[in-house]
């Protein structure tokens, strides 16, 4: 597991970008959290890291957003579905095992549909915090892949510039 403590949007954004540069075809991130956490910040920094133009929103009503960049980025918030079986309905294993990466919000919501294999994100704001910018960010590997990818995520977020 790593875990970071940010003090701004922008820091949340860097942690995300330095994730999208690793991320590949095929990759699943499960992003965990209250309203209003940061996730979506977080998948502006992911964005980034990919190359991607253009505005990121939480996809909240349309469910799913695609943007396209090194490699298609597949953004998906199930806020608004009841069940697993609910979210199978708008076609995520098209998704889930397609060409691109998908970061799915509250993941937690529908993790028995979720590949074993990911890695999982979980922002929050620390107990006991008066700045309501402060957040931690846990990140937790699922399979080798993820592992290896932690690995070299941690050298990149934790080196000096």
């Amino acid at each position: 597991m790593f875990a970071a403590r940010t003090s701004s949007p922008e820091e949340t954004r860097k942690i995300g970008e330095a994730l999208g540069k690793l991320l590949a075809p095929g990759d699943v991130v499960g992003l965990m959290g209250y309203l209003g956490a940061g996730k979506t910040v977080f998948v502006q920094g992911v964005a980034k890291g990919l190359g991607v133009k253009g505005r990121i929103t939480s996809p909240t009503f349309t469910l799913i957003h695609e943007h396209y960049g090194r490699i298609p980025l597949y953004h998906v918030d199930v806020y608004r579905l009841n069940t697993p079986s609910d979210v199978e309905t708008i076609g995520i294993e098209d998704y889930l095992y397609g060409d691109g990466a998908v970061l799915l919000e509250w993941a937690d919501l529908v993790l028995p549909i979720l590949p074993d294999e990911r890695l999982d994100v979980t922002i929050r704001r620390p107990d006991n915090e008066n700045d309501d910018n402060v957040r931690e960010i846990c990140i937790s590997p699922h399979g080798q892949r993820y592992e290896h990818m932690l690995e070299e995520l941690k050298s990149i977020a934790c080196r000096r510039d």
